[in-house]
C-alpha cells in the first residue's frame, strides 16, 4: 500500500501534463506580433524590446519541442507583450521622425521666403533709385540749374514734320552814315578836299563845286 502512493502521484502528474493542450494560438499570436513590430520599424526605433520578444518566442518554441506546453504558453504571452511594446514605440518614433522632417521643411521654406522678400525689396529699392536719377537728369540743365519746359523742349525736325526746310532769315544791314558814303576826292596836285558834314551843308546852300580851292579865283 505504501509503494502504491508514489506510483499514484506519478500518474496524477502525468495526467495533469497531458491535460494541458498545446498553446498553438498563443504561439501564432506571438509570431504575428513579432512580424508587426518589424514592419513598424522596431529594429530602428526600439531594438531592445524587439530583442526581448524574439528571445521569449525562441524559448517558447523550445518548450513546445519538449512538450512543456504550460511554460511554452507563458513564454509566448511574454513574447507577444514585448513585441507589442516594441511596435508601439516604433510607431511613436516614426511619427516623431515625420514631425521633425516637416519642421525642417517648414524652416527651409521660411528661410527661402525671407530671402525672396529681401531680394524683392532690394530690387524695388534699386528701381526707385534709378527712377529718381532719371528724373533728376531730366530736370537739371547743363549748367546745373533746373531746366524749364521751354529750354528742355527740342526743336522740331523739318524732316520729321514733312515740311521743306526754311533758310535762316538775314537781318537788314544798317544804312551807312553820310561820312562813310562821302569819300575824300583828290583835286589835281592841291591835296585832298575836306567834305563838309551834314550840318554845314544844310547851313550853306552853295555847292562844293563853287568853292575855290588852292587860292585860285
Amino acid at each position: 500500500m505504501a509503494g502504491a502512493l508514489p506510483l499514484l502521484a506519478a500518474l496524477l502528474v502525468l495526467g495533469g501534463c497531458a491535460s494541458v493542450p498545446p498553446p498553438d494560438a498563443a504561439m501564432n499570436q506571438a509570431q504575428a506580433g513579432l512580424q508587426a513590430a518589424r514592419q513598424a520599424g522596431a529594429a530602428d526605433y526600439d531594438p531592445v524590446d524587439l530583442g526581448f520578444a524574439q528571445d521569449k518566442f525562441q524559448q517558447a518554441q523550445t518548450a513546445m519541442s519538449n512538450r512543456k506546453f504550460g511554460p511554452a504558453a507563458d513564454l509566448a504571452a511574454e513574447s507577444s507583450a514585448d513585441s507589442s511594446l516594441a511596435r508601439t514605440k516604433a510607431m511613436l518614433g516614426a511619427a516623431r521622425a515625420q514631425i521633425q522632417l516637416k519642421l525642417q521643411a517648414n524652416t527651409r521654406q521660411r528661410a527661402q521666403n525671407e530671402q525672396a522678400k529681401a531680394e524683392n525689396a532690394q530690387h524695388e529699392a534699386q528701381q526707385r533709385a534709378q527712377l529718381a536719377q532719371q528724373q533728376a537728369a531730366t530736370q537739371v540743365g547743363p549748367d546745373g540749374q533746373p531746366a524749364s519746359a521751354s529750354s528742355t523742349a527740342a526743336p522740331a525736325n523739318p524732316a520729321s514734320t514733312g515740311l521743306p526746310a526754311q533758310a535762316p532769315m538775314q537781318q537788314d544791314m544798317p544804312a551807312p552814315s553820310a561820312a562813310t558814303l562821302a569819300s575824300p576826292t583828290q583835286q589835281g596836285g592841291n591835296g585832298f578836299q575836306t567834305v563838309p558834314d551834314a550840318g554845314q551843308s544844310a547851313g550853306n546852300p552853295a555847292s562844293s563845286s563853287s568853292t575855290n580851292t588852292g587860292g585860285q579865283p
